[in-house]
Formats: C-alpha cells, structure tokens, sequence
C-alpha cells in the first residue's frame, strides 16, 4: 500500500496506538486528543519553512523577542539547545519574521537601554539567560503603563504648543487655518490678510462672519451658515480672494 509522506505520518502514530491491548485506553478521550495533538505536531515541523527552530528553540526566542537581549549571547545559548546550527542570519531573520510577520511582540525602543542594564546586571551576577528573559519580560510588561501615561503627556503637550503656535499666527495677522484662542468658543482663520470667524451654533451648525478682530462679540459681516469646518473653508477659499467691498 502506497501512503504519501503525510499519510505515513498519520498513519504510524495510528499503528502504534492501536498497539494498545486496553480497548478503554483506545476510547479514552484523553488519550485520543494527545494523539491528536501528536499527530498534528509532527505535520506542523514537517511542512514548517523555518526548520532549524524545532523544540525549546522556538519558546525561547518568542518569550525574549521583546528583550533586547544581546544577538551574540542570544546567538550561543540557543547554539547550545538540541538543532542545527544557527547563523547570525537565521537569528536576524526569524526574529523579523516573528516580529513583522506573526506579530508576537515588538520591542519597546523606549526601553532598550533599561533592559539591557538588566541584562549585563544579571549577566555579571551568573544569572542564567532564560531566568533573564523571564526577569526582563516581567520588567517590560510593568512598564506599559508608565510609558502610556508619558506619551499620552507628551501627545497634550504637542497638541498644547501647537495650539499656541496656532494663536501666536493668528495674533500677528498671519495666514493661518483655524483656530481657537482659549476662552474663546469660536474659531477664526485669517487667509489673504482677511480674518473670518466661525461661531458654533445649537444644532451643530456653524455661522461664518468676516471680522476686523478676534473678538467674539464683534458683529462682523455674516457670510453664511454651514455644517462643518470644511464647508466654511471652501467659503473663505473663494471670498478671500474677491474685490473687497467692505473698506
């Protein structure tokens, strides 16, 4: 009987199962979902693309992806583990593949410097590599929340002086898209030397006036009503650009 490479497998773990005398053992459900598991197991290595990676290998790597263990010293110790040797390339790459790929973790550039003080702490008190890479992977999970809270500030900073920067342009008579002073509930834009307002209304419409100032209760000359900002601008696009009329 003819069986192909992947019936042969199947077809072996089979033969020795059913070498059982129990027939409870065979029916057990336990017993059949490991040889299930056993089965696909040795078809996943078979028909796998990254060969060298059998076994502790791969549990290794995947837990230190977000490390930022040394390539060399990660390079020797998974050398040490049963496979083929591993080339700084297949290191480099599988990594990558995890990374960008599989997207099983990414390292926090944030936190490299960190790590890497564990790292050579633990290296220089004799800390075995895998006990590090559990120490660090704890570390860096502590840390997220840290980093989300700083970037989070960082990101209202930005938005802050960039609204200041807004203001600034706004204030000096410079062109500027719009903008809101603070305290004000309107927002104005100045295109063409010309200055326009835009007050917010009950049903989320907006009133456009061309103003001489920033001032909220100025009158100004209305323009028009419209829905969004976007439709204003297309307005102010047009009108800053016609025969003034008004001085």
């Amino acid at each position: 009987m003819y069986l192909n490479h992947r019936a042969e497998i199947v077809f072996r773990h089979l033969r020795d199962y059913v070498r059982s005398p129990s027939l409870r053992h065979m029916r057990d459900p336990h017993s059949l979902g490991k040889l299930s598991a056993e089965i696909v197991a040795e078809l996943d290595n078979d028909s796998a693309v990254w060969r060298k990676w059998d076994g502790p290998r791969k549990d290794v790597i995947v837990e230190a992806l977000d490390c930022w263990i040394p390539a060399d010293d990660m390079l020797e110790f998974l050398n040490s583990l049963p496979g083929p040797k591993l080339t700084p390339t297949d290191l480099a790459q599988h990594m990558r593949h995890l990374i960008e790929v599989e997207s099983i973790a990414q390292p926090e550039e944030a936190l490299r410097d960190e790590c890497r003080a564990i790292y050579e702490e633990e290296k220089t008190a004799g800390t075995e590599l895998p006990a590090i890479i559990g120490r660090i992977s704890e570390y860096v999970v502590s840390q997220f929340e840290r980093l989300r809270l700083e970037r989070r500030d960082a990101e209202i900073r930005r938005i802050e002086e960039e609204r200041l920067k807004q203001e600034q342009k706004l204030l000096s008579h410079s062109d500027c898209p719009w903008t809101q002073i603070r305290g004000s509930k309107c927002v104005y834009m100045r295109k063409n030397g010309r200055l326009f307002r835009l007050s917010p209304n009950a049903d989320k419409t907006f009133t456009m006036h061309r103003v001489e100032g920033v001032d909220d209760g100025e009158p100004g000359e209305p323009i028009g009503r419209y829905r969004t900002r976007g439709d204003a601008s297309k307005i102010v696009a047009k009108v800053a650009f016609e025969p003034d009329r008004r001085w």
